[in-house]
C-alpha cells in the first residue's frame, strides 16, 4: 500500500474508533442515568402518601422538597449543559404548592427524562466544549453532567433517613 493511502486509512479507523469511544461514553452515561431514575422511582414509590411532608428535623427540606430539589437541580444541569433555557425560575420546582406523591414523582421522573434526552443531543465534541455552569464554575459540559449525576446521588441517598423514619425500608442498592 501506498504511504499516502496507509496514512489515510490509519487516520479513518483513529476517527471511527474515536467515534465509537464517544458513543460508548453517552451510551454507558444514558444506561446510568436510566438506572439511576429507575433506582429514584424506587425511593418514591416506597415512601408512604402521608409522609411525604415528612422533615427529620423543622430546618431541614421535606421529603417532597428534596425529591423537588434533586429534580430541580437535574433540569439546572442539563439546561447548562446542552445550552438549553432553564425551564422554569430556579427555586421554583422545591417552592411547588402541590407536593402530593403523584405531582412529585411526574416531576421527578421528568426531570431524568430531560437530562437523558438532553444527552442524546450532545456530540463528543460538544461534551468536551468548557461552559460556565451557574455563570460561575468553569468546567466541560461532560463534567456538568457528571456533577449533576453526583448531585442527584447525594439527594436521593439523604432522602434513605427519611424513609426509614416513615417506618419504611429503602430500596436494595442498585449499582448495576
Amino acid at each position: 500500500m501506498k504511504p499516502h493511502k496507509l496514512l489515510f486509512a490509519t487516520g479513518v479507523a483513529i476517527c471511527l474508533s474515536l467515534q465509537i469511544y464517544a458513543q460508548q461514553i453517552t451510551g454507558n452515561m444514558l444506561k446510568d442515568w436510566e438506572r439511576a431514575k429507575e433506582y429514584t422511582k424506587e425511593y418514591l414509590d416506597v415512601m408512604p402518601d402521608k409522609s411525604y411532608d415528612l422533615k427529620p428535623t423543622p430546618e431541614m427540606r421535606s421529603f417532597a422538597e428534596q425529591m423537588l430539589h434533586l429534580a430541580e437541580a437535574n433540569y439546572g444541569f442539563a439546561a447548562a449543559a446542552s445550552g438549553s433555557t432553564l425551564p422554569g425560575k430556579p427555586g421554583d420546582m422545591e417552592k411547588n404548592s402541590d407536593k402530593s406523591k403523584a405531582a412529585v414523582t411526574k416531576t421527578v421522573m421528568d426531570s431524568y427524562d430531560y437530562v437523558m434526552d438532553k444527552i442524546k443531543g450532545l456530540t463528543d465534541a460538544q461534551l468536551a466544549e468548557k461552559i460556565k455552569v451557574f455563570g460561575r464554575f468553569e468546567m466541560t459540559r461532560g463534567e456538568a453532567l457528571n456533577k449533576d449525576f453526583e448531585h442527584q446521588t447525594h439527594h436521593r441517598g439523604q432522602t434513605t433517613v427519611y424513609i426509614r423514619l416513615a417506618g419504611a425500608k429503602p430500596p436494595q442498592e442498585k449499582l448495576f
